[in-house]
């Protein structure tokens, strides 16, 4: 009875929505308990853009949306087709209503290794059907609960189409005068150490302005925070990134405005696609705007997991907890038996569950002592997880193991050798690319990982996007400025 009285309410705030403004047949979407605001606008010939309010105030000024489909036309060099006919996959512009759903859904789920055990919250949806000048037809998806803000495209099959590349993004978040940014720029492809960047380890800038060229002129690395005034907050993410698609990022900023970008082609050594893949029908990866009066719902937003699921199921019971790790005291030296068996014996002390033990194990140890130093942290009730690199032919990294996890039949031969010695995870480092081809081998890591019942830490990496609910065995990136840099200085 309760539930059937919310969802009741719900689906009448978002009515009282289309009361209050209605563009182009396309009402107001309202979040449930009617602070949140996303109004979406058909301009004629122009883009269609959105808006968000929250409290009445303006967070995001009518901002551009669409996305550029290859259907066909022959591509060039800059990516996008000759001869294109007028509109063919092209819905950035001259777009027309064809239908608008919408509704109200509540989002129930448990988990036991995020910022919060249970979530529970309603939220508002709009599926906006649209045909462009070709006649071809594209979903817009908004989703609106009382703090977030998610947002997809949703591809159907044509007669004539069964897969498509995405050329571009048009995708924007256009801020009001005097926002100010909290960013972290994305760096140089191929630069850095051994050329193992982009390793999102850039410094964020506080109270930064906008319409400023980043630090590399790449844009910036997601999550972006932003200080509307006095209106709040804004956070700026996406999320369900799997190997369908690519990671994204944010442009520069022009006009208030910044754009969703894809990766560098220099990343990865050159190697692999910009421009992401699919089979048809298909959807994208959700853009996420969080947005609040204070940071209260910035630090507590859970939207990065509220709309994906599990992609499979764990093949056994994971347990996380505490980690000793010598190199953040000793560094590369310090991967050696006599080393390791102290750091053991603390975390034994400490009651700690796990020792990390870092690159050059298999040259320093070897794989034979391996097993009998992993006998020796069981009998003190330690488990250990082990360091690997994601490749060797994108960087120059000579740290080892190398060319294990890059290759389908070494990598299953090497998780069953983790499972026989009874490893019970892996740390994967100098990642150093967002592009399809990547996001594929994170997940094709995951996947072999979890059919040996062995979680996966990433380093040098990019940021998760919901990845702690998409694959069970995953522990977590570290995909920021963090404390093992201050062994490189005190910046």
């Amino acid at each position: 009875m309760k539930k059937t009285l919310f969802y009741a309410m719900a689906m009448a705030l978002v009515c009282l929505g289309a009361n209050a403004r209605e563009s182009a047949g396309v009402p107001d979407l309202v979040s449930p308990d009617g602070r949140l605001v996303v109004s979406f606008n058909l301009t004629g010939t122009e883009n269609p853009t959105y808006s968000v309010k929250y409290n009445g105030k303006q967070m995001l000024e009518d901002s551009p949306i669409g996305i550029m489909l290859d259907m066909g036309s022959k591509p060039t060099l800059e990516g996008l087709p000759q001869g294109r006919e007028a509109g063919n996959g092209d819905f950035t512009k001259n777009l027309t209503l064809v239908e608008c759903k919408t509704q109200s859904a509540q989002v129930d789920y448990t988990m036991d290794r995020i910022k919060t055990a249970h979530v529970s919250h309603a939220y508002n949806a709009a599926v906006i059907e649209l045909k462009n000048a070709a006649n071809q037809n594209i979903e817009f998806e908004f989703r609106v609960s009382d703090n977030d803000i998610a947002i997809r495209y949703n591809i159907p099959k044509p007669r004539q189409r069964a897969s498509t590349r995405v050329l571009f993004e048009n995708t924007g978040f256009r801020f009001p005068d005097g926002t100010t940014t909290f960013l972290t720029p994305q760096s140089d492809a191929m630069i850095g150490w051994q050329r193992s960047k982009p390793s999102y380890e850039e410094g964020y800038s506080n109270d930064g302005q906008m319409n400023v060229r980043s630090q590399y002129g790449h844009g910036y690395t997601f999550p972006g925070l932003f200080h509307v005034g006095n209106s709040g907050w804004v956070l700026l993410c996406e999320t369900g990134v799997s190997s369908s698609y690519c990671a994204s990022r944010l442009g520069d900023c022009k006009d208030n405005t910044y754009k969703i970008e894809f990766p560098m082609p220099d990343e990865n050594n050159g190697i692999g696609t910009v421009c992401p893949a699919f089979r048809l029908p298909a959807s994208t990866p959700w853009r996420t705007i969080t947005v609040g009066a204070d940071l209260k719902p910035i630090v507590e937003t859970t939207v990065m997991w509220d709309y994906v699921e599990p992609l499979y199921a764990p093949s056994r019971e994971y347990v996380y907890g505490r980690s000793t790790w010598s190199w953040i005291v000793w560094q590369d030296a310090s991967c050696n038996w006599d080393d390791q068996v102290k750091f053991i014996d603390l975390a034994s002390e400490m009651g700690w569950e796990y020792i990390l033990i870092d690159a050059g194990w298999d040259e320093n140890i070897g794989y034979e002592r391996m097993e009998q130093l992993i006998k020796y942290a069981n009998s003190k009730n330690v488990d250990v997880f082990l360091w690997y690199s994601s490749s060797g032919y994108w960087n120059d990294i000579v740290q080892s193991p190398i060319c294990k996890m890059d290759n389908s039949i070494i990598r299953k031969q090497e998780m069953a050798w983790l499972e026989k010695v009874g490893c019970k995870g892996i740390k994967v480092d100098f990642w150093g690319g967002d592009k399809q081809e990547t996001i594929r081998l994170y997940e094709e890591v995951l996947s072999d990982a979890n059919d040996h019942g062995i979680m996966c830490i990433f380093h040098g990496c990019t940021l998760p996007r919901g990845w702690e609910r998409m694959y069970p065995n995953y522990v977590g990136s570290e995909a920021v400025l963090a404390s093992e840099n201050m062994y490189f200085g005190q910046g």
